[in-house]
């Protein structure tokens, strides 16, 4: 039975991928946001609680971009 190895951990880019996640998440909660005038109020309540959750993703993307920052300085990139 052949066993497949895992792919090398690499981090380098990471950083790049997170700041593109949190630039979407901004802009989603944005179009979100423009919607809510022409919803209705339990659609706009469901609007209100994704950008919520959207708020809390963006959190913890930001403090990961701290931690991949932190470890790029280590040397643990690679």
């Amino acid at each position: 039975m052949a066993h497949n190895k895992p792919k090398p951990d690499n981090r380098s880019d990471n950083v790049e991928k997170l700041q593109t996640m949190i630039m979407n998440t901004i802009e989603n909660m944005e179009e979100a946001e423009a919607t809510m005038e022409f919803a209705n109020e339990k659609d706009r309540a469901n609007i209100e609680a994704k950008n919520d959750r959207r708020r809390e993703s963006i959190d913890a993307m930001r403090s990961e971009v701290k931690d991949e920052y932190r470890a790029q300085q280590n040397g643990y990139n690679e």
